[in-house]
């Protein structure tokens, strides 16, 4: 499994605890859905600015938001992969100042909040979606499973 995790963005401090925790978390959520394969994605953390560029361009959306996911391939992670046996799940965008104003909503601190996201995003990359409401019940359900596990 690889996870590649990029500071793109300068506003927010970025610390190796954090990366530890994504790292962690984005392992968590992986092992948790028992992919089956050798797994790699990306993470990267951004600011509103960024963001809201990619929520334009690929979703019609002109404003920024706290996370986004690009799946690679539409295929299930144990049913694909390139000759090496990788499978590239996609990347995982979050936003850092957004992830500080929901921290500061919810009551919690943002390195929760940053956790939270990255799993929500490798949920998403891995099929999960909040559509309807049992869906995102059950999208809410392994959250919360995966940041328990980490004690997140």
């Amino acid at each position: 499994m690889a996870i590649v995790i990029s500071n793109l963005q300068e506003t927010v401090a970025v610390d190796d605890k954090l990366l530890s925790l994504v790292q962690r978390v984005v392992e968590s959520a992986l092992d948790a859905e028992e992919t089956g394969a050798r797994v790699e994605l990306g993470v990267a953390l951004v600011d509103d600015e960024y963001i809201q560029e990619l929520n334009r361009r690929f979703r019609g959306q002109d404003r920024p938001t706290d996370v986004l996911a690009f799946p690679m391939r539409e295929e299930e992670p144990a049913d694909a992969g390139d000759e090496s046996g990788v499978f590239v799940l996609g990347d995982v965008v979050i936003s850092l100042p957004a992830a500080g104003r929901q921290a500061a909503e919810y009551g919690h601190d943002l390195p929760r909040e940053v956790a939270r996201l990255a799993v929500h995003g490798t949920l998403h990359l891995l099929g999960y979606d909040h559509e309807n409401d049992p869906d995102a019940q059950r999208m809410r359900e392994r959250e919360d499973d995966v940041l328990r596990r980490v004690g997140a």
